[in-house]
């Protein structure tokens, strides 16, 4: 048994009535109940896909019945699996996030994990409105104006992902604690490497400092 991270695009998942029905009955009533409270239907779907992540992570790698799989949360909001577990079992962990088209889960068999999406693209309206503004001007404005603007916005679309990035790292080191929103976020920080991150590869020079000071017990991927 080794570590799990599993990505599933539940925004190309179009399930039926039926199909929406059966998942829903693979869950606890209280997570039914929870996911029926979401006001937008991506969000309770997404939220669906990540609560049928973890019984599958839970079935398939710990040997659980589907059925017998029963998971609670912590005060602070964590899911853990709340079966009575012996030996090798015990310090088993898991953790979801979902936004955008995704749902994810990281699991490790002996260490704490937490793990945070966020979608680093700005929505689609913003780039449209920016794309507007620039035609709107482009008879007023020389060659050198137009580049000038066109390099604003990118420095502005390249900050804000990397501002993204900044608070997804930081989201998942306070769900990996299970401290929940009470946790101060201003006590970390983060020498990110690389910057520009290729699809299909895994990095892990990421080095985080609580309280200023380097924490090398700590992995970010």
């Amino acid at each position: 048994m080794g570590s799990v991270r599993w990505a599933f695009p539940c925004g190309a998942w179009r399930p039926c009535r039926r199909e929406w029905l059966l998942a829903a009955q693979l869950v606890q009533p209280e997570e039914k109940e929870r996911i029926g409270q979401f006001v937008f239907a991506r969000d309770a779907k997404a939220a669906l896909a990540g609560r049928l992540l973890m019984r599958k992570l839970i079935a398939e790698e710990l040997c659980i019945p589907w059925n017998e799989v029963h998971l609670q949360r912590t005060s602070k909001g964590k899911p853990f699996l709340a079966n009575n577990l012996l030996g090798i079992h015990s310090n088993y962990n898991f953790n979801v996030s979902h936004q955008g088209d995704y749902a994810v889960l990281a699991a490790e068999p002996e260490l704490q994990v937490g793990i945070d999406i966020m979608k680093t693209d700005l929505p689609g309206n913003a780039l449209w409105v920016h794309q507007d503004i620039l035609e709107c001007f482009v008879v007023q404005i020389t060659r050198t104006g137009w580049s000038l603007t066109t390099v604003i916005l990118n420095i502005r679309e390249k900050r804000e992902r990397r501002k993204k990035k900044w608070i997804a790292l930081k989201e998942s080191f306070v769900k990996a604690i299970g401290v929940g929103i009470g946790f101060n976020l201003q006590r970390i920080e983060f020498n990110v490497s690389p910057l520009q991150l290729e699809i299909g590869k895994v990095y892990k020079k990421t080095k985080m400092l609580l309280d200023g000071e380097k924490e090398e017990e700590w992995t970010f991927e």
